[in-house]
């Protein structure tokens, strides 16, 4: 345990359907657990929060029984006091980027909808990215860096490492008629150097000072492990 335990505040998303597809979405439940259960074993305080605030649906897809026996993420799934934590979380707009000292954005496909176009949640990347506190985000999540402005107006990403859900797990997921748009592509539209692994869905983790991004799910316990580090 540590002596001073820091507050991160984990964000995911409301976003229960595609807009185009019949495809449900939500939460991808081990991008959660993986980076919740790292931290939280360090002796870090966590608060998980959403863009509209109340209930978390959960994507399908992450609850498959090869997901659920990855890292302990069926254990979570199965205990009932960790579930409840996602029936009423707090909305992104009621939380103050004084009250924490972290950020991560969590994926499933859902934050492509949600994320981007949340004013609350790029403001409070923006603020705590200005105080020089810790930004993060794994998958489809660093979509909600593309909301974040510093006061001048340029994008907080502009110019800095990044990654996140490649075009190529795109087409392995069978989702790519199905997004909003590429996420790889609107990274580099806002000036972001954008890298993915040389294989899909292989663990891959970028770090650039206070912003550490993580490419897909296989990266979320690598993320939290790298936040840690930059928390000391």
């Amino acid at each position: 345990m540590t002596r001073t335990p820091k507050r991160i505040l984990i964000v995911v998303t409301n976003t229960p359907r595609y807009t185009t597809a019949g495809y449900r979405t939500g939460l991808w439940l081990g991008e959660l657990t993986h980076f919740y259960d790292v931290v939280t074993e360090a002796g870090h305080d966590v608060t998980i929060a959403s863009i509209d605030g109340g209930a978390v649906p959960l994507d399908p897809e992450s609850l498959s029984a090869p997901m659920l026996k990855s890292g302990g993420t069926g254990e979570r799934y199965a205990d009932p006091d960790f579930m409840s934590l996602l029936d009423d979380t707090v909305r992104v707009a009621d939380v103050a980027a004084e009250d924490f000292d972290a950020i991560y954005l969590t994926g499933g496909h859902g934050v492509m909808f949600d994320f981007p176009t949340s004013q609350a949640l790029g403001a409070l990347i923006a603020d705590l990215d200005a105080q020089g506190k810790v930004v993060s985000a794994v998958c489809h999540g660093p979509a909600g860096l593309l909301a974040a402005r510093r006061e001048d107006g340029t994008p907080v990403i502009a110019g800095r490492k990044v990654t996140g859900f490649s075009w190529p797990e795109e087409k392995l997921a069978k989702r790519q008629d199905a997004v909003p748009f590429r996420l790889d592509e609107e990274l580099k539209a806002l000036g972001a150097k954008y890298s993915k692994a040389l294989l899909p869905f292989k663990d891959n983790v970028v770090r650039d000072k206070n912003l550490i991004t993580g490419q897909n799910p296989q990266s979320a316990q690598s993320v939290a492990k790298a936040v840690l580090k930059r928390l000391k």
